[in-house]
């Protein structure tokens, strides 16, 4: 019962005392759980505050209204068998108090109730003690038996037994509509509001900033809330030390993720709405010395996928990569460290090929954005489904293009490289440090040099660098020091690239305005991009080292990421103090 393992993970229940529980209750249906838990001294209000954390509903704190005229919504007998009580009637919505959401299949049962008459009406919780305050009901009495039998009763039963299908789902915690959510709730005192109201606000709050991530954390004095934003992360509110757990346990349960588990790391996903579409959530938690830490995701496809010219390659980058992708087969491979824009370059690359007389599918973890006419598969690795065993499948799909969203060991690399070589284009990532460095992971894989200089079209490194905001460049005066770094940094690329850069004009810093108080605003990616020629297929054939491909390539024109950056700071696009990071 996910009420009592939220208690344990609390530990205000041992895991033997709610097994207990769990075992009386499941034998008699004339006693509600909260009677037992009240003599284990939790009260009824802590276990409300819970089954809101649960089932995502908000908790009516008012006093319950003794106007009879609501009992032509719910009758008294129908009340006390759903544990449930109209509260009160304004603007043609009834509002409904309810105990226990789990309880005689209330939800089921309101629905119904109310759906036949088409009027419309919200279910708040109320604490069992209220309930039983309201209609002057004794402490030790039984429960009203959870059968139904008058006639509306019947019409009840017969509705509740019907599949899901046939009559819908009750909406619960699992299913936020973030559209009517503020995230000026944040200027307030949040410990006042609910766990859910919070949650949501901090959601609200980190889609309206544009925020890539959600950090929530014990520090041992409370519990902070951070977002990444920019690359860098923010605190945007910090709650008492008594809420970690509610707000984990809210997290959890949206996630399906284990209460009581503790010990060890879980990941989940959850979805919200906001407006017309919906936005998806990569969940994370890690135990800590002060309890779990739970990171957050935001995968949100409603920005779509970029052209690939508006990412910010070179005309000499682009020119590359257009060829690749005109290439009838082989593999193109972007590396870059976790959460350097692989995705987003991967879709975009994507977007180029003609899916209309070509079929393209992907294996994903997670799907990021939907792009029209290709098929796309989420791997799912906790039952068997992974990288390996779903290429092996898409072999059988007549695929053209293949996106593999991330080659992770050497089975998945073999079976891309098998998949280059019959003919087909294959699209991945890879963890590695520069685009030269794929070379060597993949033979760290285990994948020999003959595979490898015949199959690869070419390798994409990448960073995220802080860009500056617009209106916010400033350009630096060039001092001895600047001139030197930047000649000594460029001195071996051949002149006929060189004299194509703008080496001497100044690089640029951030000046502040009124709009955009550090002068950064949003991330500007880094590249470098590595071809496979054929001098460069050939010293890949006889396992020539990093640096002797890095001189063939430097002959080619090939700049690194830092390169780039200093191009990109004389453009005004990245500030100069990020060039330092790369």
């Amino acid at each position: 019962m996910l009420l009592l393992d939220l208690f344990v993970s609390q530990n205000k229940l041992t895991e033997l005392e709610a097994k207990d529980i769990e075992s009386d209750i499941s034998v008699r249906d004339d006693i509600l759980v909260d009677s037992i838990l009240v003599k284990k001294n939790i009260t009824t209000e802590e276990i409300t505050e819970v089954r809101s954390i649960l089932y995502g509903l908000p908790i009516f704190k008012g006093d319950i209204s003794d106007d009879k005229e609501l009992t032509k919504y719910i009758s008294v007998q129908q009340s006390k068998q759903l544990l449930s009580v109209p509260l009160s009637e304004k603007d043609g919505v009834v509002t409904v108090g309810v105990v226990d959401p789990e309880h005689a299949n209330v939800l089921d049962s309101l629905q119904f109730l109310f759906g036949k008459d088409h009027i419309a009406y919200k279910v708040f919780l109320i604490t069992y003690d209220a309930y039983k305050k309201h209609f002057g009901i004794n402490s030790d009495a039984p429960l009203e038996k959870t059968s139904l039998t008058d006639k509306v009763g019947d019409e009840v039963l017969s509705y509740i037994s019907k599949d899901d299908g046939e009559k819908g789902k009750e909406t619960t915690g699992e299913d936020i509509d973030l559209t009517a959510v503020t995230s000026a709730g944040l200027d307030s005192d949040l410990a006042k509001l609910s766990i859910p109201e919070i949650f949501s606000i901090i959601l609200r709050y980190a889609i309206d900033n544009g925020a890539s991530d959600i950090h929530i954390e014990h520090i041992g004095t409370g519990v902070r809330a951070r977002v990444r934003l920019d690359g860098q992360l923010e605190t945007i509110t910090t709650l008492p030390v008594k809420m970690h757990p509610m707000l984990l346990a809210r997290v959890k349960i949206l996630c399906g993720m284990k209460l009581d588990e503790k010990r060890k790391p879980q990941d989940g996903r959850f979805s919200t709405k906001f407006g017309d579409h919906t936005i998806d959530y990569r969940v994370s938690t890690f135990p800590g010395y002060y309890g779990e830490k739970v990171v957050i995701r935001i995968l949100d496809s409603y920005k779509g996928v970029r052209p690939v010219d508006t990412l910010g390659f070179s005309d000499g980058q682009m020119k590359e990569i257009r060829n690749a992708l005109a290439r009838p087969y082989g593999i193109i491979l972007i590396c870059g460290p976790t959460g350097s824009g692989k995705t987003t370059t991967l879709y975009a690359m994507l977007n180029e090929i003609d899916r209309e007389h070509r079929n393209v599918v992907s294996l994903e973890d997670p799907i990021e954005y939907n792009v029209p006419s290709m098929n796309q598969s989420q791997i799912f690795p906790e039952i068997g489904y992974t990288f390996a065993s779903g290429l092996r499948s898409i072999l059988r799909q007549d695929p053209d293009v293949i996106m593999v969203g991330e080659i992770r060991d050497a089975e998945t690399a073999q079976l891309a490289i098998q998949a280059a070589l019959t003919g087909h284009l294959v699209f991945s990532t890879i963890h590695t440090n520069t685009a030269v460095g794929v070379i060597t992971r993949l033979l760290d894989m285990g994948i020999e040099p003959y595979l490898i200089a015949p199959t690869i079209i070419a390798t994409i490194g990448q960073r995220l660098s802080r860009g500056i905001a617009e209106g916010c460049a400033k350009p630096m005066e060039i001092n001895d020091g600047m001139k030197e770094m930047i000649a000594e940094q460029f001195k071996d690329l051949p002149e006929q690239f060189k004299s194509k850069l703008p080496l001497d004009k100044p690089l640029n810093e951030v000046k502040t305005s009124e709009k955009f108080p550090t002068g950064m605003k949003g991330r500007v990616p880094v590249f470098e991009v590595l071809t496979f020629t054929p001098p460069i297929q050939d010293a890949v054939l006889h396992s020539k080292g990093e640096e002797e491909i890095w001189h063939l390539a430097r002959a080619n024109g090939m700049m690194t990421m830092k390169e780039d950056a200093i191009i990109k700071s004389i453009n005004g696009l990245i500030p100069f103090v990020e060039i330092n990071e790369l």
